[in-house]
């Protein structure tokens, strides 16, 4: 029996991927949209390389996972009845952590979560009827809460339906919560909510930039329209998924909703800014808290100009309203859970920044190693030896 992932050629599901292989033995039932079975390794090449060398990686493909070609949002994932069956019938637990992250397109937020959330809640339904299922897990997002400002939020008290939300993105995550309450009441399930996931606090290397560049947009301001004293609640990729893969994993963990943050140990801008010009020997931004408005409107009209200000423009209107609410969500269960609180922001941010800067915020992927049957026989006979 499997785990069946979605998002595997994500950036946390990369994560989740290697986690699973290398601290557990169950195989994996991957989700991957290619054309052909060679395209799907390629991608998830693209995704892993991050995690592993080709050796190690083509071994891990060929003895734990099982990769299914598909589409989330169509019916049965447009896979050929069989192949459908199949993957019920080898399911012993869900993590859906694939999701459209465009925070401006209705369309495509509801297209890829409520849709695709759906398809899955309905694999995860015959999967119980079946033969029943383990658990099922669900990557959210602590955007759920919708507006705040200035508070310090509970899991329990996050979801408030008269509450506006900020984006698609948050308001279809919201009912996605719902929809596996609703359509799968006997099944055991968790809920995760990561807050802003950034970086590694083990390494420079990232595969994900949009935040970054409108990190590193902001860090290059000499004034900042920001209160210096707010919090931003960051956590690192890393605590994310050693979270998800531990939990879900447990037989049975102590609560059914965690809040993947750095809560009460969220460091606030001064605290962030200090710390990078420290590292990286440039001033210190002032504060003016009072430009907020004349900055998000010159953001807004500036979004919709073309060229390198225009695109960095929409990353900071995107990621704005984050920014300015002040707002961190507590973890207080996640840290009993794990025994251990996430890494600081600013004890890895700055060689975050530094390795994406100078590689242009690119990831220097390898390609498919064009002798590729010849490295997986020669790691096969190393492991015999």
């Amino acid at each position: 029996m499997a785990i069946f992932l979605t998002g595997s050629t994500g950036y946390l599901g990369s994560y989740l991927v290697a986690g699973l292989c290398t601290g557990h033995r169950e195989p994996l039932n991957l989700l991957v949209r290619a054309k052909s079975r060679q395209e799907a390794r390629e991608r998830l090449w693209n995704s892993l390389q991050l995690h592993f060398a080709f050796p190690e990686f083509y071994e891990f493909l060929n003895a734990r996972v099982r990769i299914f070609l598909g589409d989330l949002t169509s019916e049965h994932f447009g896979l050929p009845d069989d192949e459908y069956q199949a993957l019920v019938d080898t399911t012993d637990s869900v993590i859906h952590c694939a999701a459209s992250l465009n925070r401006k397109s209705e369309k495509q937020c509801l297209n890829v979560n409520l849709r695709g959330t759906l398809e899955v809640i309905q694999l995860a339904r015959r999967a119980q009827n079946h033969h029943g299922l383990r658990r099922y897990s669900h990557v959210s997002t602590v955007a759920v809460a919708g507006h705040r400002q200035d508070e310090v939020v509970t899991e329990d008290a996050a979801i408030d339906w008269a509450r506006s939300d900020y984006d698609p993105y948050a308001r279809t995550k919201k009912f996605c919560e719902h929809m596996a309450g609703q359509l799968l009441p006997d099944v055991p399930r968790t809920i995760f909510r990561p807050a802003i996931v950034l970086g590694d606090s083990r390494r420079a290397e990232t595969t994900q930039f949009d935040m970054v560049q409108a990190f590193d947009i902001l860090s290059r301001f000499p004034v900042l329209p920001l209160r210096a004293e707010d919090r931003i609640d960051i956590v690192p990729a890393n605590y994310v998924s050693d979270a998800i893969v531990a939990i879900h994993q447990k037989a049975e963990p102590a609560h059914g909703i965690y809040h993947l943050s750095s809560g009460a140990g969220s460091q606030t801008y001064r605290e962030l800014t200090d710390a990078l010009a420290k590292a990286g020997g440039s001033r210190r931004p002032w504060y003016v808290p009072g430009l907020a408005r004349v900055f998000s409107g010159t953001v807004d009209w500036m979004a919709k100009r073309r060229g390198d200000a225009g695109y960095a423009a929409s990353l900071l209107k995107v990621f704005w309203p984050y920014l300015n609410w002040n707002t961190v969500f507590d973890n207080s269960r996640v840290v009993a859970e794990m025994n251990e609180a996430p890494a600081k922001f600013s004890s890895y941010g700055y060689a975050l920044l530094k390795f994406s800067r100078e590689n242009r915020f690119k990831y220097p992927a390898k390609p498919w190693p064009a002798n590729a049957s010849e490295q997986r026989l020669a790691a096969a006979g190393s492991v015999r030896a």
